[in-house]
């Protein structure tokens, strides 16, 4: 085992949460089911309590601890496409899974966990600085899902 891993709280979900990652990421998997080997205050022996698996390469656990944490916006998994189809089939999958949508490229999957599904593009503009970062994250700020179009445009500093 990793000696670091992201450990992910779940009410019950931790499984399914982990199958729909792995179906919509590559480089993703679920590895290991561990079940209760008695019963707990959220649980009967036999229940799913953690669940192993790989997000885009990054090890994570999933505990189902029950109702009692939520996830916050405080944590989110940065994902970084290279174009606006990569963007849709991210943003799209999270969202159109009972997902919900947020602003500057946040969204957040039925499980209440954030998401930031952010063009590379975006991410080079701001890391580089200048005129064009400041056109490119003004252009993020008008945005939910990220238009990779028009950032590009802003980074140009013409109009799209």
């Amino acid at each position: 085992m990793e000696k670091n891993r992201i450990c992910l709280w779940y009410d019950k979900q931790a499984e399914e949460a982990a199958r729909f990652y792995a179906r919509t990421f590559p480089d993703s998997s679920v590895e290991k089911i561990i079940h209760a080997p008695g019963d707990c205050p959220d649980g009967s022996q036999g229940d799913v309590l953690v669940v192993e698996f790989t997000v885009l390469g990054i090890p994570c656990t999933g505990m189902n601890g029950g109702p009692h944490f939520k996830q916050t916006e405080a944590f989110s998994f940065q994902i970084s496409t290279e174009d606006q189809a990569e963007t849709d089939r991210y943003w799209n999958a999270i969202v159109d899974n009972d997902g919900q949508t947020s602003e500057c490229g946040w969204c957040k999957d039925k499980w209440g966990l954030s998401w930031q599904i952010t063009p590379r593009i975006l991410m080079d503009a701001l890391r580089e600085g200048g005129p064009a970062a400041k056109r490119a994250f003004d252009a993020m700020m008008t945005m939910k899902k990220i238009d990779v179009g028009k950032i590009e445009a802003a980074v140009r500093g013409t109009p799209d």
